[in-house]
């Protein structure tokens, strides 16, 4: 055992134990939180348009801040790449997280010197809770690779700017900066083909014992070592043990993941944005990701079928329920207030405060009324794929709206790893499960609206194909689960085996 995995369990022991302690106080910091953010928010030009000097708890502040996307805050983010002080938070923001919205365009989301210890501090504590729960501490004494974007910043209103992936890059501390890869240069690569191929080269010879990703990315460069080598990636790299994973549930890639690697490893999954670092796995043996209570942000939930209604139900976290589905709001020391970020939420558990990411809030079908979800469509698909003992490489869902009754139908598109012999047989089980799931969806079927789904097999590396089409190859950058209209499906017609 090396240095490092030495020092690392005492302080993971360390941080283990203050997360154990936060979990009984979770109520209460949130309490603080607001009370500092609104003692803060009260010299910006945010605070004064919204009286937060006459704030003083949260049913006062659901009165004073109205719930906005990115689109309706533009103008204060305006303001401060115009080169504005004290416009949503103090001073301007060490950062800005650039990102892409589909109608916003470029975002620019801030990050302070007082939010930039949550993005970096949550990936770490959840690291060491794996360390202190498991006793593995092994992986720090080996190398370490974090796909991401470029590390390359520029400069919006004078603030550096990049992808949040790529600022992170720039907060690792020196104590891992020796084991990390791939090399600055090779980060900064914008061509995700030509980075892969040299993030190989820089890896395959190296002791790899933490991979951490987005997994779509993840089984992509898994897909190159073993076609670079003939072998699993639990042979190339045998001390590899520890595997990071989040922008999208892991569920629907991990059969495939796990069958590339060879054998199983542990997971830590984490729910990162570039608004902030908003859940973490803390636990190898509970259900859902523990909420980040104690850094910065105040959360709220709405009820996610109310979040498109003018005054809808704003609940801190006292009076969530188990099982509801929320769309997420949060209020943070990056200056963001009463901010959509987009993400639904469902708790597992409120004590400790657990949940799971049900989908997007844009991401859904109800073309004919039938409010079906990305965690349905996710979770019908794995069933069905585990009773067929088939794997799905990628897939994603749109209505097909067709004139007269009963012909209208949603239409699965969907790369396997090998395509089901009977696939008209695994197209009537999953229609099952997606009926069992969503009660609306099985009543159009039962009434005559709705065909049972079809299913259109895209060709291997299709999705890859098709992401690389529109310039979102690698990264950051997922393929929607579910789409209200046909934008994606019928680009995606052009990589499919019909």
């Amino acid at each position: 055992m090396k240095i490092k995995s030495v020092l690392a369990k005492p302080f993971a022991g360390y941080i283990y134990k203050s997360i154990q302690k936060s979990k009984l106080t979770a109520l209460s910091d949130q309490e603080q939180i607001l009370k500092q953010l609104l003692k803060t928010g009260r010299i910006t030009e945010y605070g004064k348009e919204h009286n937060f000097g006459q704030v003083n708890n949260y049913e006062e502040f659901k009165q004073a801040a109205p719930i906005r996307d990115y689109e309706q805050i533009r103008p204060w983010i305006d303001k401060i790449v115009e080169g504005k002080h004290n416009i949503l938070w103090k001073g301007v923001p060490m950062y800005f997280a650039k990102t892409s919205g589909t109608t916003s365009g470029v975002k620019y989301i801030p990050i302070t010197k007082e939010s930039v210890g949550n993005h970096f501090g949550t990936a770490r504590n959840a690291a060491l809770c794996y360390a202190a729960e498991t006793g593995n501490t092994r992986f720090f004494d080996g190398k370490l690779i974090f796909l991401s974007g470029s590390p390359e910043l520029e400069r919006v209103g004078g603030i550096p700017t990049g992808r949040l992936s790529g600022i992170s890059n720039h907060l690792i501390p020196k104590y891992l900066r020796t084991n990390q890869l791939p090399s600055y240069e090779t980060n900064c690569i914008e061509d995700w083909e030509t980075k892969l191929g040299k993030i190989v080269d820089e890896t395959i010879n190296q002791n790899m014992t933490l991979i951490s990703g987005i997994p779509p990315w993840m089984q992509m460069y898994f897909d190159e070592l073993m076609k670079r080598t003939g072998k699993k990636v639990g042979d190339i790299f045998p001390n590899f043990n520890v595997m990071i994973q989040g922008g999208v549930n892991f569920e629907p890639y991990k059969a495939k993941i796990f069958e590339s690697i060879g054998r199983k490893v542990d997971t830590i999954e984490v729910f990162p944005a570039s608004e902030g670092f908003f859940a973490f796995q803390d636990s190898q043996v509970a259900d859902g990701l523990l909420l980040n209570t104690n850094d910065g942000i105040f959360f709220e939930f709405v009820p996610a079928a109310e979040i498109h209604n003018e005054n809808p139900t704003r609940l801190s976290l006292k009076d969530v329920k188990v099982g509801e589905n929320y769309a997420l709001i949060i209020n943070s020391n990056a200056g963001l207030w009463a901010y959509n970020i987009g993400d639904t939420v469902k708790f597992v558990s409120t004590d400790p405060y657990r949940l799971v990411v049900t989908g997007r809030i844009k991401h859904y079908i109800s073309a004919f009324g039938e409010h079906v979800i990305g965690e349905e469509v996710e979770q019908s698909l794995l069933q069905t794929a585990k009773e067929e003992h088939i794997h799905i490489t990628e897939f994603t869902v749109a209505p097909m709206i067709q004139q007269g009754e009963g012909k209208s139908y949603h239409e699965w598109f969907i790369e396997f790893e090998h395509k089901p012999a009977d696939l008209a047989g695994f197209a009537n089980r999953l229609n099952e499960n997606m009926r069992e799931r969503n009660i609306y969806y099985d009543d159009l079927i039962t009434g005559n609206i709705l065909q049972p789904l079809k299913i259109t097999p895209v060709k291997k590396n299709g999705f890859i194909d098709y992401m690389k089409s529109i310039g979102k190859l690698g990264g950051q950058n997922k393929v929607p689960r579910l789409s209200n209209d046909r934008k994606i499906a019928d680009e995606l017609m052009k990589w499919t085996e019909n």
